[in-house]
C-alpha cells in the first residue's frame, strides 16, 4: 500500500508538470502537443470548452477498451493519471486565465512548454503509468497488432492531430512550432524515462590483451572481458578485450592500450544504459 501511494504521489507530480507546461506556455499560444490534449486545445479555441474536461471525456471509451486489453493494474494508473491531469488542466486554466501570459513568443513557448511537459510525461511513464490519450490508444493497438510499434503509432497520431489543428485554425506556424514542442517532449522523455546512464564500450584487438586488461584494472579499477574471435583476413584465432567505462575513462584506456601495444586496433560505441558492479543498480 505504501509503495502504491508513493507511485500515485509521483504520478500527481508528473501531471502537475504537464498541466503547467500546457497552460502556461502552449495553450495561450495555440500550440499543440498532439494527443488528446491537442484535440482539447482545438476545441478550447473553437468553442471555449474546458480543456481538462474534454480530455477526460474523450478518454472514457479508451479506458473501457484498455480494461479488456491491458489489464486492471495498468488501467488504474492510467485513470488516476488522466483524471488528475484533467482536473489540474481546468484548475490551472482558470487560475492563469486572468494572469498575463509569460511570453507570446511561439518559439520560446514551444521550447519551455516542451521541456516542462516532457519532464511531467517522463515522470509518469517511468512509473509505468499513463495520462491516456494517443499513448493509451497506441498501447491498445500494439497489443492487438504487435507488428505496430507504440512509438510509431504515437507519432502518426500526433502528426494527424497537429495537422487538424493547422487546418481548423488556418495557421501553418502553429504546426511548425508545435512540431518543435513535440520533438522536445520526446527528447526529454527519452533522457529521463529511459535513463541518463550513458557509458562507452571499447573493443580492443591486441595480442597483449592480458597486459592491457591488468593495466586498466590497476589504473582505473575497471574490469574487462576477453572474448574469443577469429580474424577472417588471416583466419587466426584472436582475443577481443571488451570494457565498459565512462567517456572520460575511455581516453585513458586508449592511452593505456597504445602504450602497451601501439598496433592495437580499437573501436568505441555508445552504451545507452549500464547496470551492475561499478555502475548504477536497477
Amino acid at each position: 500500500m505504501q509503495k502504491f501511494m508513493k507511485e500515485i504521489s509521483i504520478i500527481i507530480i508528473g501531471c502537475t508538470f504537464m498541466s503547467l507546461g500546457i497552460v502556461m506556455f502552449l495553450l495561450p499560444n495555440q500550440l499543440s502537443t498532439g494527443g488528446f490534449s491537442g484535440i482539447a486545445t482545438l476545441l478550447y479555441y473553437l468553442f471555449d470548452f474546458k480543456i481538462g474536461t474534454v480530455t477526460l471525456i474523450i478518454n472514457i471509451p479508451v479506458f473501457i477498451t484498455a480494461y479488456f486489453k491491458l489489464g486492471r493494474n495498468f488501467l488504474i494508473r492510467a485513470i488516476i493519471g488522466t483524471v488528475t491531469l484533467s482536473i489540474l488542466l481546468d484548475v490551472f486554466e482558470t487560475i492563469f486565465k486572468n494572469i498575463p501570459v509569460l511570453t507570446q513568443d511561439k518559439l520560446l513557448s514551444s521550447i519551455y512548454g516542451g521541456l516542462v511537459v516532457g519532464i511531467g510525461n517522463a515522470i509518469i511513464l517511468k512509473y509505468n503509468a499513463s495520462t491516456g490519450g494517443t499513448e493509451l490508444v497506441s498501447r491498445i493497438i500494439s497489443k492487438i497488432f504487435p507488428e505496430f510499434k507504440i512509438g510509431s503509432l504515437m507519432v502518426i497520431f500526433d502528426i494527424a492531430i497537429v495537422t487538424i489543428n493547422i487546418i481548423a485554425l488556418k495557421q501553418i506556424e502553429i504546426g511548425l512550432y508545435s512540431a518543435i514542442a513535440i520533438y522536445i517532449i520526446g527528447k526529454v522523455v527519452e533522457v529521463i524515462a529511459e535513463g541518463t546512464n550513458f557509458r562507452k564500450m571499447i573493443f580492443i584487438v591486441s595480442d597483449k590483451y592480458e597486459d592491457i586488461a591488468k593495466e586498466i584494472s590497476k589504473k582505473l579499477g575497471r574490469g574487462s572481458t576477453a572474448i574469443k574471435a577469429i580474424g577472417m583476413y588471416k583466419m587466426e584465432e584472436r582475443k577481443i578485450l571488451w570494457c565498459v567505462a565512462t567517456k572520460w575513462e575511455i581516453t585513458k584506456i586508449i592511452q593505456i592500450a597504445y602504450k602497451i601495444d601501439n598496433s592495437a586496433f580499437m573501436s568505441i560505441f555508445n552504451a545507452r544504459e549500464v547496470y551492475g558492479m561499478g555502475f548504477s543498480d536497477l
